[in-house]
């Protein structure tokens, strides 16, 4: 059997290549930098919410949320006083809520710790819930100009290219050339300039699928391009594998209210509300609206009369691939358990609005 070959060892670029590349970077930025609304500014509280907003997420995606997030928190310390559920409401349809919460947690921690002033070291900003290597550098060097290397999707794409460098950017050896090739190009001065240069290359011209070579101010000095493996590298990452399950909702009624519950902490959309909804394991429909009906009565203590099926919503939610059924329900007896964990509460449904709730959660409040 054939065995994976090992990368070769990579040299890093020497001193010339390094001047030639930050000039023409440089040059190619000053004309093609889109205008986004986090860059007008070197304000850290912007740079910081911007850089949250961004990961794992498109830039079209987080422009309008993040100008409705600095009209309703524009400070550090109007983050720090806002509830939690009016954060996450914001927040709501973008996703990985945990960085909102992380954000809204480390907001309070900068205004206790620091005084409300964003720290300027990196060790601080590192303590900060929700900040790692790539979130420090990036702020740092954008907002006081400080001489931090960044590694993200975008860079890590770029200099595999630039180094051709055909091993996992996820491993071990591989994240620390990396990590070493992002310290090595950085200039003595404009860090902030510079690192958003390189990521708007990765992003705009340095594309996983169909790099724009000809587009490229650096097509000249990348080593994938001169050997022809620029569409082979980045390795690409193994392909999840998804795991199907069926889930169903409940809009559990009594006269003029919708019942709603706050999502556990640890679990799937922590923080949020949301209606009752359970993994169902029977086969047939007759026995799943009976499992859902116990499982309604030993989280609710209500004896509930299930109605029809109102919808049915196919999502993703990480490595799941879900189809949601919703069904309508009334009460028929019991009182309404009190449960620390998970809170319920009887909501009139005009006042859903005021509710964080899950994508999926909010186009069922639709049905109410």
């Amino acid at each position: 059997m054939a065995q994976e070959s090992t990368p070769l060892p990579i040299i890093l670029p020497d001193a010339a290549w390094r001047a030639r590349f930050r000039r023409s970077l440089r040059r190619w930025y000053a004309r093609c930098a889109r205008d986004l609304p986090w860059r007008r500014s070197r304000d850290p509280y912007r740079v910081w919410v911007s850089e949250i907003m961004l990961q794992q997420t498109q830039v079209a995606t987080v422009e309008p949320y993040f100008k409705r997030f600095l009209r309703a928190f524009p400070t550090v310390r109007a983050l720090a006083r806002a509830r939690e559920a009016s954060v996450l409401r914001l927040w709501e349809g973008l996703g990985y809520y945990r960085r909102a919460r992380q954000m809204h947690q480390a907001a309070r921690q900068i205004v206790e710790q620091h005084g409300g002033r964003f720290p300027r070291d990196c060790q601080s900003v590192r303590t900060l819930p929700g900040v790692g290597r790539y979130t420090a550098g990036a702020i740092l060097s954008i907002a006081f100009d400080a001489r931090q290397p960044i590694l993200e999707a975008n860079t890590i794409r770029l200099f595999c290219r630039l180094l051709a460098y055909d091993g996992s950017p996820q491993a071990h050896e591989g994240q620390a050339l990396l990590w070493a090739m992002a310290e090595c190009v950085l200039p003595r001065q404009e860090v902030g300039t510079f690192n958003q240069a390189l990521m708007e290359l990765g992003s705009e011209v340095c594309r996983g699928r169909g790099p724009a070579c000809d587009e490229c101010p650096v097509a000249r000095l990348c080593e994938a391009r001169r050997l022809g493996l620029e569409t082979q590298i980045p390795r690409p990452k193994q392909k999840p594998t998804f795991e199907y399950r069926r889930e169903a909702a409940v809009l559990l009624r009594r006269p003029g209210r919708v019942l709603l519950v706050r999502r556990a902490e640890g679990g799937r959309w922590a923080g949020l509300w949301d209606f009752p909804r359970y993994r169902l394991d029977a086969e047939h429909e007759e026995r799943r609206r009976e499992e859902l009906v116990e499982k309604l009565r030993r989280q609710t203590g209500l004896a509930v009369e299930l109605g029809t099926c109102l919808k049915t919503i196919r999502h993703g939610v990480t490595r799941y691939r879900i189809t949601l059924t919703c069904y309508e329900a009334r009460r028929v007896s019991g009182r309404l358990k009190r449960r620390a964990s998970e809170p319920m509460r009887w909501v009139r449904p005009a006042e859903l609005d005021d509710y964080p709730l899950s994508t999926t959660g909010r186009k069922l409040c639709r049905l109410v």
